[in-house]
C-alpha cells in the first residue's frame, strides 16, 4: 500500500482545513468544498437521454441536471464495456496501464482478480480528505473482499460485485452473489426493485451524512439486462410499441425518477447549489434496445456508438449553466476534476491520465482541441486513436483499419485511410508509443469470440436478405 500512502500523505493538511472549517460552518455554504454525486447508468445509449435528443424515451429529472450545467457532446469513456471502463473511471488512469483490460470474472476466491490494490481510487483521495464516502449499486471491479468499496476508499457500500444482477435481488451465480451492505449479505425479502433500492440508500445517506461533504459513487445497474421492471415505469413507456425497447425505457424512467428525488432533497436540504452531479454511462448502448443513434456501432464496439456516452455535469454555484460543451473529454477526466473542485492538489499529477475539466468550461477559456484519446481492447486486437477531428479505429468486426474525419463524418461511413495517408502515419506512431507504455491483460473474457460470433450472424443474415443469384456476389 506504499504507493497509495505516497499519493495521499499531501492531502492531510487539505483534510484538517476541510475539518475546520465545517466545524465553523455547518451550513455548508458555496465556500465549502461541494458534494459530489457520480451518477453512472449501465449500457445506456447516447440518444437515450432526453438532453441528447431522445423522443420516445423521456428523461426529464436527468435533462434538468443538463439544464443547469454542461453537456458533453463528445464526451467518452475508456472502454467499450462495463468493467474496464469502470476502472478507469475509479482511477483517472487508462486501465490498461494496470492490466485492467477485461471483464473480471466472477470469482469471490480468487485475490488475484480485480484492479490492482496498489491503484488508487477517487474514493482514496476524498477520504483523505475529509469527505464521507459512499458506494451505491453495481461494482465490477472485483468480487474477492479485498476488492469490494468498502476497502477501497468508500465508508460505505450497498451493492452487488459482479457485472450483472436481477432487479430483485436473488443471489446470483450459483448463489455466490448476494446483495450486500459492506460484508454483510442482504435479504432479497428486505429488497423491492434494485433501482428503487438504490435510490432509497442514495436518499438516506444524504440525510444522515450531516455537515460534512460527502462523495457518492451511485452505480445504477439499469438498464443493463435482465429485462426487469415495475408497472409504475411501464406505465411511462406504453408509447413504445417495441417491447424490448419498451422495457428497457422503462428501466431508465426508473433511473431517472431516483435523479428527481435526489435532486429534490438536495434542494430541500439548501445543499443542490453546492453539490457538483456528473450523470454519464459506463459505455455505449446495448445493441438489442438502446438507440445509439447518430453514431455507428454499440456497447462492445470502437465506434462511436460504443464508446460515446450521454455525459453532463452540473454544478450551479460554480460553473455556467445550459451549455454544451464540443471538444473531446472523457470519463478518465472526472478525477482531477473531482480533486480540483475539493479543492485538492495532487502529489503526482503526471500519474493521470484524465485533466481537470472546469478550467475549460467556460466557453471564453482554453480549449481541449489538440489532446489525443486512446483505446486499447484485447491487447491491441482493436484500439483506437482520436486528435481532432480525425479518428483511426482498427475494428476486429470488420478486420480492417479505417480512418475517419468525425467533423464531415460523424457516422463513420466513409473510410479516408486511403486519401490521408499522411494522418494514418501520424495517428498509428501515436497509438503505437502510448500502446509502449502499457501492460499486457491480468486476465481474458470471452469478447473477442463474442465478436466473432456476431460478425458472423450479422453477416449471414445480411446475406440471407439477397437473391441467390446475388448471395453468389455478396462479399
Amino acid at each position: 500500500m506504499s504507493k497509495i500512502l505516497l499519493y495521499l500523505s499531501v492531502l492531510l493538511v487539505v483534510a484538517c482545513a476541510s475539518n475546520q472549517s465545517n466545524q465553523k460552518d455547518e451550513t455548508l455554504s458555496t465556500n465549502n468544498p461541494p458534494n459530489i454525486i457520480l451518477v453512472l447508468t449501465d449500457d445506456q445509449g447516447y440518444m437515450d437521454v432526453g438532453f441528447n435528443g431522445s423522443e420516445d424515451i423521456l428523461t426529464p429529472n436527468i435533462d434538468a441536471i443538463a439544464e443547469e450545467g454542461i453537456v458533453f457532446t463528445n464526451g467518452y469513456v475508456s472502454h467499450p464495456y462495463c468493467s474496464p471502463s469502470r476502472a478507469g473511471i475509479m482511477t483517472g488512469r487508462y486501465q490498461q496501464r494496470f492490466g485492467h483490460e477485461h471483464n473480471v470474472p466472477f470469482a469471490p476466491e480468487d485475490e488475484t482478480l480485480g484492479t490492482p490494490l496498489d491503484e488508487v481510487f477517487i474514493s482514496h483521495i476524498m477520504k483523505e480528505a475529509g469527505y464521507a464516502t459512499y458506494a451505491i449499486g453495481k461494482w465490477h471491479l472485483g468480487d474477492h473482499p479485498l476488492y469490494l468499496p468498502h476497502k477501497r476508499g468508500f465508508d460505505k457500500w450497498f451493492g452487488f460485485s459482479g457485472g450483472n444482477m436481477n432487479f430483485w435481488g436473488f443471489p446470483q451465480k450459483g448463489g455466490r452473489m448476494h446483495m450486500q451492505r459492506n460484508d454483510a449479505l442482504v435479504s432479497p425479502k428486505t429488497l423491492s426493485y434494485l433501482t428503487d433500492d438504490f435510490t432509497n440508500e442514495a436518499l438516506s445517506n444524504i440525510k444522515d451524512n450531516g455537515a460534512k461533504p460527502f462523495f457518492m459513487f451511485l452505480s445504477y445497474n439499469a438498464p443493463h439486462s435482465p429485462d426487469h421492471a415495475t408497472l409504475e415505469y411501464l406505465d411511462k413507456t406504453a408509447h413504445i410499441e417495441y417491447g424490448k425497447r419498451s422495457v428497457y425505457g422503462a428501466m431508465i424512467a426508473g433511473i431517472d425518477k431516483g435523479v428527481g428525488q435526489i435532486v429534490d432533497l438536495l434542494t430541500d436540504m439548501n445543499i443542490r447549489d453546492n453539490t457538483l452531479i456528473v450523470f454519464l454511462s459506463d459505455n455505449g448502448g446495448r445493441l438489442d434496445a438502446a438507440d445509439n443513434g447518430p453514431y455507428r456501432g454499440h456497447k462492445g464496439m470502437l465506434f462511436e456508438g460504443g464508446i460515446r456516452v450521454p455525459f453532463t455535469l452540473s454544478w450551479p454555484a460554480k460553473i455556467p449553466m445550459g451549455k454544451k460543451y464540443n471538444q473531446p473529454v472523457i470519463s478518465l477526466d472526472l478525477f482531477a476534476t473531482f480533486m480540483a473542485a475539493a479543492g485538492i492538489t495532487p502529489s503526482d499529477p503526471d500519474r493521470l491520465d484524465g485533466v481537470n475539466l472546469l478550467p475549460y468550461l467556460d466557453t471564453n477559456k482554453q480549449k481541449l482541441e489538440d489532446r489525443v484519446l486512446y483505446w486499447r481492447v484485447a491487447n491491441g486486437e482493436e484500439y483506437a486513436v482520436r486528435k481532432g477531428v480525425y479518428k483511426l479505429i482498427k475494428s476486429a468486426y470488420k478486420n480492417k483499419t479505417m480512418l475517419f474525419d468525425l467533423e464531415q463524418d460523424h457516422k463513420e461511413i466513409n473510410d479516408i485511410s486511403s486519401q490521408k495517408p499522411e494522418v494514418v502515419t501520424h495517428l498509428l506512431e501515436l497509438y503505437e508509443r502510448w500502446n509502449g507504455e502499457l501492460s499486457p491483460p491480468s486476465w481474458t473474457d470471452p469478447h473477442m469470440a463474442n465478436v466473432g460470433k456476431e460478425e458472423a450472424n450479422t453477416r449471414a443474415y445480411r446475406k440471407k436478405s439477397l437473391s441467390k443469384k446475388e448471395q453468389a456476389l455478396y462479399d
